[in-house]
């Protein structure tokens, strides 16, 4: 005879998920607070130094001058892009990881950084295009079709996450060893891929967000929709399906939305290393595998990192500044092998 268990039994689980959910909204709303001080600290600070009503003055009440031209057209949209390339890297790097179960997974995984540097440089060396608004496009067309490639070789309905990693790393080589030879025998094409490549917010301009921004936040919209599907993915194939996932659409989804989101971030600020792969590791330490709250955290905490780096950069280097791309990759490969080390993110 079955009996049921005690309303207090039942109560109590159910009390305890609210009180996580609710920790965990509280820490969003405040990762939200921190993201809105970095951006006023991006459009404030810089390589050359403004006064804070100067900054007010430039936001709110622009005038014309040089140093409201400063803030409208170079600080202000550089800090857009920064937000928009930094969640779609970090949304973008937790999709990955759930979706081919590998906690190294980052944009270079899929072939996203190889497809749209080889777009670029072939739009260079044999188009002539010379602006960054004209191979923005060749860029997010590179790694579209390059993520396409990659699911095709991988199997396309029988893809499994190993079978992706390896195909993408196959077609990433090979592109980059394209990528390399075309700049050896063009001068022109290795002058200008070199500033795109190393990866920058510098460029940035009103023109180039508001190309991009309709990719990133088609690609976030469908990031956020596969949060459930992931969570069942992450359990493994037979346990998926047991719960009623549909592995091959989520899979078709999710690189759909790798390729919008990275694809989108990487043409226009070129490779940037680091932030897609930790942000995800950081988030997980503080919310747990849910990625209804995951993929959330990454597309707020991920703009903190990559437009605090940037500050860092304009800062440190003055009146000069180091690129976005450069100081990613030096604090974020100490902190990654600390974060490893303690928290054995390896093992996630």
């Amino acid at each position: 005879m079955l009996v049921d268990s005690p309303p207090e039994t039942r109560a109590a689980p159910e009390a305890a998920a609210r009180s996580r959910n609710a920790t965990r909204a509280a820490g969003l709303l405040v990762a939200a607070g921190v993201l809105l001080l970095v951006v006023v600290a991006s459009i404030a600070i810089g390589a050359k130094q403004i006064p804070v009503d100067q900054v007010w003055h430039g936001l709110f009440h622009y005038s014309g001058t040089d140093t409201d031209v400063v803030i409208q057209d170079v600080r202000l949209p550089r800090t857009l892009l920064g937000v928009l390339a930094g969640a779609a890297l970090g949304l973008g790097g937790a999709v990955m990881q759930a979706l081919t179960r590998n906690p190294l997974a980052e944009p270079g995984i899929l072939g996203v950084n190889a497809g749209a540097a080889a777009a670029v440089v072939s739009a260079i060396s044999f188009l002539g295009v010379t602006s960054l608004t004209g191979y923005v496009w060749f860029a997010f067309l590179g790694a579209g079709a390059v993520s396409v490639a990659v699911y095709v070789l991988g199997g396309s309905r029988s893809a499994t996450p190993v079978r992706l990693a390896l195909a993408g790393t196959a077609v990433t080589a090979a592109l980059f060893g394209y990528v390399n030879s075309v700049q050896l025998m063009d001068n022109a094409a290795l002058d200008r891929l070199r500033f795109w490549t190393v990866g920058s917010l510098a460029s940035a301009n009103g023109g180039i967000v508001a190309r991009i921004a309709p990719f990133i936040l088609v690609g976030v919209v469908l990031a956020l929709a596969l949060a459930r599907p992931l969570n069942a993915v992450a359990l493994g194939d037979d346990t998926a399906r047991a719960l009623g996932a549909n592995l091959t659409r989520t899979r078709v989804l999710a690189m759909v939305t790798v390729t919008l989101l990275c694809g989108a971030a990487t043409a226009a600020c070129g490779p940037i290393v680091f932030v897609g792969l930790m942000v995800p590791h950081v988030v997980r330490a503080i919310t747990g595998p849910d990625m209804r709250w995951t993929l959330p955290y990454a597309a707020v905490l991920a703009p903190v990192l990559l437009l605090g780096t940037d500050i860092v950069g304009r800062v440190v280097a003055r009146p000069s500044e180091l690129q976005v791309g450069i100081v990613t990759a030096v604090i974020g490969g100490p902190v990654f092998i600390y974060l490893v080390r303690r928290r054995k993110m390896a093992h996630l």
